[in-house]
Formats: C-alpha cells, structure tokens, sequence
C-alpha cells in the first residue's frame, strides 16, 4: 500500500494548484500525508486486527480441504469475517481518524469519524477507491479482492458507484499483483466497470477537480495503463489535475502491484509518516509479505 501513500504525498501540494505536466521534483516541503495515507493505513489495521481476532488458536485444527483460499493466518475468510472485518473498519478508522481532524476530510466523511453511531451516507467519493489498497494487497483470490473491498467500503461509501470505486481499484491491483498484463487489466475494468475510451492526453487540458468514483477512479487507472514505470505512473497522474492526490493515490496503489516501488522513494515518502502511521505500515509490511505469492512475471 506503499504506493497509494507516495501519490498521495506527492499529490498533496497539487490538489489545489494543478500541475499539468509530468516535470517537477517528486517531494518537497510543502508534501504531506493527507486524509488519503491516513484513511488507508486505518484499512490496514483493520484487515491485520481482524485476521488476528479470527485467527484458530490451533492451526493444526484448520482443514486442509478448504474450498476457498485461507489468509496468512491459516484460515478461511467466510462470511463471519467480513461481518467483522466491516465492525473493524469502523473501529479503526475513527480511532486512528480522530486523531488527525485537520487532515483533509470531506464534510460528510468529517462528520462521521466523530459520530458515536456512525451510519453509511450513500456516498460515491473517491475515499472509497484511494483508501482500498490493502484489500487488493491482502486477497489471494480475485473474489476475495471484490468482498474485502465491499466489507471495508459499506460502512461509509454504500453508494453503488462508491462500491464499483473501490472495487475497480481493489480488482485492478490484484490483477497487478498476479502478473496480469496492461492489456489485460485494461479490457478488465473496460468490460466490468468503466469504458477505457480515452487517453491522458486528451483529458489533460479540461480535465477539473472532481471528488467522485466514477470521474477519478477511470482517470486514476489510465494514468497507470499508460505508465513505463512506478515513478512515470505517479507523473502521469499528478500532470492530468484534478483531485490530484487522492488520483496519485489510485494510480500509485496499481503501479506497485505491477512495478514495485523504487527504494529510494519509499524511503523518502516514510520520513513523512509520524511514529505512530509509521509503527502501522512496519506492521503492515509483516502482515502483507505472508499474504503475497510470486508474480508470473515481474516487470
């Protein structure tokens, strides 16, 4: 989820103030992690709570006929986990989300993370989607990308475009991750959620801020369709405008699953993580290196 976290940093300081090109320095005094790093490395902490809590306490136990694919944790992730996976999500991201009022919150998703009872709000804001990368880092299926994403997203975005959001990008990303083509991922969304029927050129001068799944998720996903490498996916994306750091986000969180991540610039994005969003990704990283298996390829 690495990724998501450096387009959101770099994007920070462009959201307002477009850039529309792909030259600039990547990182400068002015980046931040926004609401976008915060809100994902919450998803984070929920998914690894959440196996935690279902995990047997004898593996031994666990059936080796499963059907479907267990976690790192040696079980099966059926319906009662998703029931709790949704209560975590809750649980951590007004936990974790209280503790940075000032980071950039929508009015509607503000208000929430204080609400003692706090209810989906029919959204369909790109939250859904730039938030939703460690539900493609963690599935080993693709149907388990697609009911990780909507077991995270419901609790706030129960919108149907606001689930396609998140579940494009969260689709997008395992596809990456299990050694899918560009090609491939492309005629995916294309034929599932949105026509890929245009190119990052052709929207770059008119293309405006726009807070919604269905007019950044399709533009986040091009910039990445057309990239050559992490770092030129990332340039693709903040040159096209827009809601700039939550689109780097969406494009950064695809781009690692196909590309990796540069060392150098993980390295870079992390000194803006403060102790304790740090103490969460370190975790993370743990957690995620049991979940993934080898690419077919790797780029």
């Amino acid at each position: 989820m690495i990724g998501a976290i450096i387009g959101d940093i770099i994007g920070s300081r462009f959201e307002f103030n477009n850039h529309r090109s792909k030259e600039f320095e990547l990182f400068d005094d002015d980046c931040e992690a926004t609401d976008d790093s915060i809100m994902t490395l919450a998803i984070a902490k929920a998914i690894m709570e959440t196996d935690k809590a279902k995990a047997p306490s004898d593996k031994a136990e666990v059936p080796s006929d499963k059907a479907k694919a267990p976690s790192a944790s040696g079980f099966e992730r059926d319906s009662d986990y998703y029931t709790l996976l949704s209560k975590m999500t809750v649980k951590y991201m007004q936990e974790i989300g209280r503790q940075y009022p000032r980071c950039g919150y929508g009015g509607s998703f503000a208000r929430w993370v204080i609400n003692d009872d706090p209810k989906p709000y029919n959204s369909y804001g790109n939250g859904a989607a730039m938030r939703i990368s460690p539900a493609g880092y963690t599935a080993r299926t693709e149907d388990e990308a697609i009911r990780l994403s909507e077991s995270i997203t419901r609790v706030t975005h129960n919108h149907p475009e606001g689930i396609k959001g998140a579940e494009a990008t969260a689709t997008a990303i395992f596809m990456a991750r299990r050694g899918s083509t560009i090609q491939e991922i492309r005629d995916r969304i294309d034929s599932s959620y949105y026509p890929m029927d245009f190119t990052t050129d052709e929207i770059r001068d008119t293309y405006a801020f726009n807070e919604t799944c269905q007019d950044t998720v399709p533009q986040a996903i091009t910039a990445f369709l057309e990239s050559t490498s992490f770092e030129d996916a990332i340039r693709i994306a903040i040159s096209i405008g827009g809601d700039s750091d939550t689109v780097a986000a969406i494009t950064g969180s695809i781009a690692e699953a196909f590309y990796g991540v540069p060392k150098d610039i993980r390295n870079k994005a992390l000194e803006y993580l403060n102790d304790d969003l740090r103490a969460i990704y370190d975790e993370w990283s743990v957690f995620a290196a049991k979940e993934n298996t080898p690419h077919k390829f790797k780029r």
